[in-house]
């Protein structure tokens, strides 16, 4: 595939289904060779590979918690060693849990930050040096609503969001001057499959969104695919907000 990302090598983290398959897809339909990631379905990555090869495109499965610092970093080493390097990261992965924080132990708490916060932290420290030395990059995190507005049951997921901002802000002050841009994608209601630990969708959730619908996993990838590619290259430190006008900046 020829595109306006060829040449490009991007990591994108809980890639096997929903969002971050879509992250997947597109990067790979505009040129990007893709690491498709997962930390345990290894059929659903395998299907992303073959789907995007499929279609002409170029795609290799890893599987790695990242939360696991020794499993990050021997994916990057994997990753340089077979690729060259990383131009593009997607810190998409991430749980749900619905769960009231007066019932909520530790455990959970930390469960649930390690992935989206400490992965994120971890899998951006792997990939930044690659970046540096290939000239820049782009890394974007999937950050959400629920840290903006504020939802029950889950505060371990609107803390973890919060930070993801953070995060990325940070790292855009400190990256910038090596080309490397850092920013969230932060969508409001998205139409997936829903995990059963995620709970059911709220009801009358449509009442709240100006467009009268959830998302779409497409209208969330071309997001992330702007923010990549060199129509953002200005862009840097900044959080996208795609809620269809259900929270107004």
């Amino acid at each position: 595939m020829a595109g306006a990302l060829a040449g490009k090598v991007a990591l994108v983290t809980g890639a096997g289904r929903n969002i971050g398959r879509a992250i997947a897809l597109l990067l790979a339909r505009d040129g990007a060779t893709v690491v498709v990631n997962g930390r345990s379905d290894r059929a659903a990555v395998d299907a992303v590979v073959a789907e995007i090869q499929a279609a002409g495109g170029r795609a290799h499965g890893w599987m790695a918690d990242v939360a696991d610092e020794p499993a990050v970093a021997r994916m990057m080493a994997g990753v340089t060693a077979e690729l060259g390097g990383l131009d593009i990261l997607v810190s998409n992965a991430g749980l749900r849990r619905q769960t009231a924080f007066l019932e909520m132990d530790y455990a959970e708490w930390r469960e649930i930050l390690s992935v989206a916060l400490d992965g994120a932290f971890l899998t951006a420290r792997a990939a930044a040096p690659s970046m540096v030395a290939r000239g820049g990059g782009a890394i974007v995190a999937l950050s959400g609503i629920s840290t903006h507005l504020g939802t029950p049951n889950r505060c371990h997921v609107s803390a973890s969001k919060a930070g993801l901002e953070g995060l990325m802000r940070a790292l855009a002050v400190e990256l910038g001057p090596h080309g490397v841009r850092c920013n969230c994608v932060a969508p409001g209601p998205v139409d997936t499959q829903r995990g059963a630990s995620a709970g059911p969708m709220p009801t009358g959730l449509l009442d709240g969104i100006p467009l009268g619908r959830k998302a779409s996993v497409d209208d969330i990838a071309a997001a992330v695919r702007y923010l990549v590619g060199p129509e953002g290259a200005y862009v840097n430190g900044q959080t996208l907000h795609l809620n269809g006008g259900m929270y107004l900046t």
